[in-house]
């Protein structure tokens, strides 16, 4: 289990950076429960989809599923890293709308589709992990605009690097299992 919370930490940076640009332009009351709603729905919901996937091609993919995981794990992380060290979209932004939160909502869920394929090997309840992800991804997409409301945001992209680090290193951790 304790896997299942670092991973949700780490999916929801990308939520939680999204989160922090878009409390530094608004300063709405229920900007903060608008993204938690739309970033903690999503992460939760596509893991669960590569979950379902990675089970359906597991019995194929078997003797090398550890090395897939760690590749997808590595290359979502190191994406994020990446993107951590670019400017961030939220710049581009001007007005923020129910068809905006769903399109950021979607890009940054995408990423976890792929991570949902780990779940497929470590031995946890997918309907449980999927839960956490999400409450964790609630969590930090509101508490991400209420920083970004008091801070901008400086630690916009400290928070994707840091998800990227901690993804790459559970895919090391998946490869030498």
């Amino acid at each position: 289990m304790f896997e299942v919370i670092v991973l949700a930490i780490a999916l929801s940076m990308d939520a939680f950076a999204v989160s922090i640009g878009l409390g530094s332009k608004d300063a709405s009351k229920n900007l903060g429960i608008k993204a938690g709603i739309y970033f903690g729905v999503f992460q939760a919901l596509m893991p669960f989809i590569g979950y379902m996937g990675g089970r359906g091609v597991l019995g194929w993919v078997d003797a090398y599923a550890h090395g897939i995981a760690f590749g997808l794990l590595a290359l979502i992380g190191a994406k994020m890293i990446y993107e951590g060290l670019q400017e961030g979209v939220e710049a581009d932004i001007q007005a923020i709308t129910h068809k905006m939160m769903l399109m950021l909502a979607i890009a940054t869920s995408i990423d976890a589709m792929a991570a949902g394929f780990s779940l497929t090997l470590l031995n946890v309840n997918a309907y449980l992990a999927c839960l956490i992800i999400g409450v964790t991804t609630f969590t930090f997409s509101w508490a991400g605009v209420k920083i970004g409301r008091r801070s901008g945001t400086w630690l916009e992209s400290r928070a994707e690097i840091f998800g990227g680090t901690v993804l790459i290193l559970i895919g090391i951790k998946i490869l030498i299992r």
